[in-house]
């Protein structure tokens, strides 16, 4: 874009409040500018507390919204932190000769501007439709004419949803029995062997050569894996979990899953990039100052984390410990006997924990009897009152939820006393199957609860994907517990979406269901810090927006209230980017118009 183009872009933009184009135009020094945009700010606040009939009903409360954030964005404490002004950068593009450089902004960073003075100016146009026929009536008729919006709502939303498919559709379970034919086929074993688990993950799927033989790739896919193993970052995939994927490449029913295990050259560079770059810390999470010893990680006052094994019998893309997770076939994935025990003893000695997550990796790996070993150690203190196993097995080898093994866990489930819990990832609903279904119902009848943790990614961020996930996971037994922002690490960037998506998604999708089903909680998981709840203004922060159009958010520790934390800095996905994807995948993007809106 050139510099006439960005002034004549500007102007159109700040000509929506003629107050603030002439207060960033004129020739007061920047500090004086930011005073008077207060000033104009506040003046536009007490009008929106008077009967402004200049507004529209609820653009008031958009107009306090984006005024708040205008403001914290101006702030000396917002511009430290950013490392920039954004007035100063406003008033940059406005005035800068032909042969003056800067950085130049991006059609997000526009759109972004706009969007905020809209909001400002309550003129967001967001409420196209006249006021609800139902509100002038009362009684019988308004409730039958208040009836009937809500259906169109739920239509509206079903429609959405009946474009996904879960893996119980009659179609799918025959497309996948298909699929399973062929890989038994190919390896040459018995329906007796699939069945097992120990098979599974003796033949992992390793190579792209061996990929290619049982599902189409495209040439970038096969490079991709191909690069991985050349490059030792680990690449598995269960056959089972091969099995839910359609035969050819390309296909819109599978793509959650094929992302989720075939890594882009994207990530395979940037993994690779950074392991050789000392200086990088592939640690986002900052486990290392978590961590007290190895094998446990520690955020909060009563839990702990046990990490007996570091490895998965599949690998997962976006996984946030990708940094430590090793081959599946490696020897020192598992924490040496030595460890395991200081670690042990090092839970026995902190009475103040009461639960303990045993993670990983994924401690199904290990046989029934050592997990039940760790799991009998854990228990052996009184004061631990709930144990989790966090496991992805239900649904890349559900053939690993054996009887016995459940048996084995339930044993130290005592109602009123302890209990022992599960907890898992589905990510997608064409992951859901009748095998994992079957693996979900064993700890149910065993009394034991399993609940999901998904990682809302562009794979799944479709409007009423997650929604349908949530009511398949009911149906099946799985009670939605967090939904996670994936994690801002640079390898999987394409994995990312704006917070305000998420933020959106819960407002405007999951608010629409039953309350049974939409029982997660949306987060952010700081580094270091833990959990931040995104629907939880107070928790957040927007403080500027970057010239390519991202947003800056400051985040606060969950303990701010009880001590003193630091914050945590971070550069979102720029929204315009995300739309442009989602348009190019042949989304509707006019169903995400208010995503803008929320901060």
């Amino acid at each position: 874009m050139k510099k006439q183009q960005i002034k004549t872009r500007l102007r159109s933009i700040l000509s929506i409040a003629p107050q603030l184009h002439d207060i960033i135009v004129s020739s007061a020094t920047i500090e004086e500018k930011k005073d008077d945009v207060h000033t104009w700010l506040s003046d536009i606040l007490v009008k929106t507390y008077k009967d402004n009939s200049n507004i529209k009903p609820l653009e008031y409360s958009l107009v306090h919204d984006a005024i708040t954030v205008f403001r914290r964005i101006l702030s000396d404490r917002s511009e430290k932190l950013a490392g920039y002004s954004f007035i100063g950068y406003l008033v940059t593009l406005s005035t800068a000769s032909n042969d003056e450089v800067f950085e130049r902004p991006t059609t997000g960073f526009f759109m972004e501007l706009e969007r905020l003075v809209r909001g400002i100016m309550g003129t967001t146009g967001i409420y196209v439709t006249k006021s609800p026929a139902f509100i002038k009536h009362e009684g019988p008729k308004a409730a039958r004419m208040r009836s009937a919006d809500l259906s169109r709502m739920a239509r509206a939303s079903q429609k959405f949803m009946n474009t996904y498919t879960s893996g119980l559709e009659n179609d799918a379970v025959r497309r996948r029995s298909r699929n399973k034919a062929r890989i038994i086929n190919l390896f040459g074993v018995t329906d007796l062997e699939w069945r097992k688990w120990e098979w599974h993950l003796k033949n992992t799927i390793r190579d792209a050569d061996t990929l290619r033989k049982l599902v189409k790739l495209t040439d970038e896919e096969y490079e991709a894996v191909q690069r991985a193993r050349d490059l030792k970052i680990p690449f598995a995939i269960t056959p089972y979990y091969l099995s839910l994927m359609d035969l050819d490449s390309g296909g819109r029913r599978d793509k959650a899953i094929r992302a989720q295990v075939i890594p882009s050259l994207h990530y395979v560079n940037k993994l690779a990039e950074h392991k050789h770059n000392q200086e990088h810390s592939m640690d986002f999470m900052l486990e290392y100052d978590t961590s007290p010893i190895e094998g446990i990680t520690r955020r909060y006052p009563n839990v702990v984390i046990l990490k007996p094994v570091l490895t998965c019998p599949q690998i997962c893309v976006y996984c946030q410990r990708n940094w430590e997770i090793e081959d599946v076939d490696s020897a020192s994935a598992a924490l040496p006997k030595s460890k395991l025990e200081t670690a042990l003893d090092w839970i026995k000695n902190t009475p103040e924990i009461n639960e303990v997550l045993i993670t990983g990796g994924d401690p199904l790996l290990l046989s029934d009897r050592k997990l039940g070993s760790i799991v009998s150690r854990v228990a052996a203190n009184p004061n631990i009152i709930r144990i989790r196993i966090g496991t992805r097995t239900l649904v890349t080898m559900p053939q690993r939820i054996t009887e016995s093994l459940v048996r084995e866990l339930a044993r130290f489930q005592i109602p009123g006393k302890r209990e022992v819990v599960i907890i898992t990832h589905f990510e997608h609903p064409y992951e859901i199957t009748p095998q994992s279904m079957a693996a979900v119902q064993k700890f149910r009848r065993n009394g034991m609860e399993i609940y999901n943790q998904l990682v809302f990614t562009y794979y799944n961020s479709r409007k009423f994907e997650a929604c349908f996930l949530r009511q398949q996971l009911c149906l099946i037994g799985v009670t939605p517990y967090y939904t996670f922002n994936a994690k801002g690490k640079a390898e999987t960037s394409d994995f990312r979406v704006p917070i305000s998506r998420l933020m959106q998604e819960q407002k405007e999708e999951a608010r629409l269901m039953p309350g049974t089903v939409r029982t997660d909680e949306i987060v952010f998981n700081v580094p270091g810090l833990g959990k931040n709840y995104l629907k939880a203004s107070q928790h957040h922060d927007i403080i500027s927006i970057t010239p390519d159009g991202r947003r800056v958010y400051e985040f606060h520790p969950w303990e701010k209230k009880l001590a003193l934390a630091k914050t945590y800095l971070y550069k979102d996905v720029p929204i315009y980017d995300y739309l442009k994807r989602l348009k190019s995948d042949g989304q509707d993007i006019s169903a995400y118009r208010t995503i803008w809106y929320y901060y």
